[in-house]
């Protein structure tokens, strides 16, 4: 039984899956691949979808509607012909056409799908998407980040070499931006940053609305059909001026016309393009990545397809975009890939795509003031590469205390009253002065949303565990501890892994066998790897690792007498190299984590729940 996998967007939706090698994209029934995500009751009680819907939005607005993916995970409802419709519902009517068109495309029953979502979906939209798979008949047990899906289609396409892109996945109404390290079978995700109400659809709002300025019309007081009408000539225009220098907006029954070339489409949506840097800017600062160190820049999503877009991107990064493949189906390729590895089909299931936890998770601790508020301590912070492991220590504030709690949080404000609290766990400690005990807290986080919390109790070892369930999960206990049982090999710290642990060795041996600089130098190399592997995040020791193996390299060529003295000019390279690739700045985020984490040991929270990190 085949698995599909679809990307569901706020314009249009597609399907693909895994076939004879390769990703395939499946036909609708009018032999199209793009099916817009638009549905209509007709005076009948029948429901259309896809493009017969798309066209009633001028005839019968008020029964049609679309773009309804941008309030996925909230309580705004439409009625059509007497209906009362959620998002999730109009969804599941997409999806489930979707899957009929696939069963007669490949003439077998589908159960069982991979969807795309916008990457800064929180927990709530992504429960509201699995909602509306089940409604379509459908098994959604992942979905994908529609940025980490385009980039999976763009390694298939181009499977060589370590490569750092960005994707830039601008649809009809969502913006994602994504930073991607590729290496060997690995696509890692190492930052996301979005808006979830920014889209191709807001081109055309403003449009309109320059429109009713100009001819002295309001845009609130037309008539439904005259709105729905104007918006899609609207779109026409925007989507003409992709070919044309100029185009002339005119609307049936409407009087009046707008004249509109690419550089008054730039003037007029100024603010679009302001908002449209932000999240790029915050995805590369998140990552620690300078702009000349990415390789390459994927768009996806149809609104890319702007030249202002594109020619706004170039502006912005000072430097060619990279298309290859077409913005309309590379994320739906990329989940149907996905689907592939998911059954684990030969060809690609040594194919490892890692994702990332959008939201910070932590717990609590004092703020350092009597019955104060408590503030947050991250253990687990955003665009963490998922699925993960981090541990932290923490002491208790009160002398004879006999318990801890636990309180675990997710969100970015410093109060952890300002976040969202998933639960807690008692952890009882032997009743001893204050501080003289504590205990070790490890989240587990992987990509179903599933959260371990593990407490091991420092004196004594023993051990209290608590698993949180992600929103929306139809997972029992049972199935998630044997998930978590899987997960075990993240328990290990990345400095206990034999790679690491071999570098560590090496350079120590080098260490007592040198003298002088060189053994400065060692030293200070040393501390710095050890400071990533203090990060335990994956991805930043990926690219620390070989720099600090050719160092040792060096080192090494030099101590046995091959000719490579401090002066010679490829032992220096080497050197600079690796300082290269530790930056003062990445350097001083690092030492100024490990500080913070130092200073707030001191900080205390209230008798009983209290303890500190």
């Amino acid at each position: 039984m085949a698995l599909l996998g679809i990307d569901l967007g706020t314009s249009n939706s597609l399907a693909a899956l895994w076939k004879e090698g390769q990703a395939q994209l499946v036909p609708n029934a009018l032999g199209e691949l793009l099916t817009p995500s638009a549905v209509s009751l007709d005076d009948d009680g029948s429901v259309l979808v896809g493009q017969a819907a798309k066209e009633r939005l001028v005839s019968a607005p008020e029964q049609s509607v679309t773009g309804f993916k941008r309030f996925m995970g909230t309580d705004k409802s439409w009625t059509l012909a007497g209906r009362r419709f959620l998002p999730e519902e109009l969804s599941a009517l997409v999806l489930r056409k979707l899957r009929e068109d696939a069963e007669a495309w490949l003439g077998e029953s589908i159960s069982e799908a991979v969807v795309s979502v916008p990457a800064y979906f929180n927990d709530s939209q992504r429960a509201a998407t699995k909602r509306a798979g089940l409604l379509a008949g459908l098994k959604v047990e992942r979905l994908i980040n529609e940025p980490s899906a385009a980039a999976l289609a763009c390694r298939m396409h181009d499977p060589e070499g370590d490569n750092t892109a960005v994707v830039f996945d601008f649809g009809g109404g969502t913006l994602d931006v994504s930073v991607v390290e590729s290496f060997e079978n690995v696509i890692s995700i190492t930052a996301v940053c979005g808006d979830n109400r920014l889209g191709g659809s807001d081109f055309d709002h403003e449009i309109a609305l320059r429109f009713c300025e100009k001819n002295q019309l309001f845009f609130e007081q037309l008539t439904p059909q005259e709105r729905a009408a104007l918006l899609r000539q609207a779109e026409l225009c925007k989507r003409q001026l992709s070919s044309q220098k100029e185009v002339l907006l005119q609307v049936p029954n409407l009087d009046g016309s707008l004249s509109l070339n690419n550089q008054q489409l730039i003037d007029l949506c100024s603010p679009l393009f302001q908002r449209m840097a932000t999240p790029l800017r915050r995805a590369l600062a998140d990552s620690r990545t300078p702009l000349e160190a990415v390789d390459s820049f994927i768009l996806a999503g149809g609104s890319c397809k702007m030249p202002v877009v594109q020619g706004f991107l170039r502006h912005l990064l000072q430097r060619e975009l990279d298309q290859p493949l077409s913005p309309d189906t590379v994320v739906a390729l990329g989940a149907g890939v996905y689907s592939g590895i998911k059954e684990r089909n030969p060809a690609i299931r040594d194919l490892v795509l890692t994702d990332l936890c959008p939201f910070t998770l932590g717990t609590g601790i004092t703020s350092g003031e009597a019955n104060g508020p408590l503030r947050l301590s991250p253990i687990i912070e955003r665009n963490s590469v998922l699925p993960t492991s981090k541990t932290q220590n923490y002491y208790t504030i009160s002398d004879m205390q006999s318990r801890l709690i636990v309180d675990v949080y997710q969100g970015e404000e410093r109060l952890c009253k300002d976040n969202l609290k998933l639960g807690e766990l008692e952890v009882p400690v032997p009743a001893r002065p204050a501080g003289e005990e504590g205990v070790a807290v490890r989240f587990t986080y992987d990509l179903n949303g599933i959260l371990e919390v593990e407490t091991t109790v420092l004196s004594s070892g023993e051990t209290w565990c608590k698993v949180f369930l992600g929103q929306g999960s139809d997972m029992s206990q049972e199935e998630a501890q044997k998930r978590l049982q899987e997960l075990a090999a993240l328990k290990i710290h990345p400095r206990e892994r034999e790679e690491n642990r071999t570098l560590l060795a090496w350079a120590e041996r080098l260490y007592a066998e040198t003298l002088g600089p060189e053994r400065e130098r060692i030293a200070a190399m040393y501390d710095r790897f050890q400071t990533v592997l203090a990060s335990q995040e994956d991805w930043r020791i990926h690219r620390a690792r070989p720099d600090f193996a050719l160092f040792l390299e060096q080192m090494e060529s030099r101590l046995q007498g091959f000719g490579i003295f401090p002066s010679d000019p490829q032992h220096e390279e080497a050197w600079e190299s690796m300082a290269r690739s530790w930056t003062d700045e990445e350097q001083d985020n690092l030492e100024q984590e490990e500080d913070d984490r130092i200073a707030s040991g001191r900080r205390r929270r209230g008798p009983g729940q209290g303890f500190i990190h």
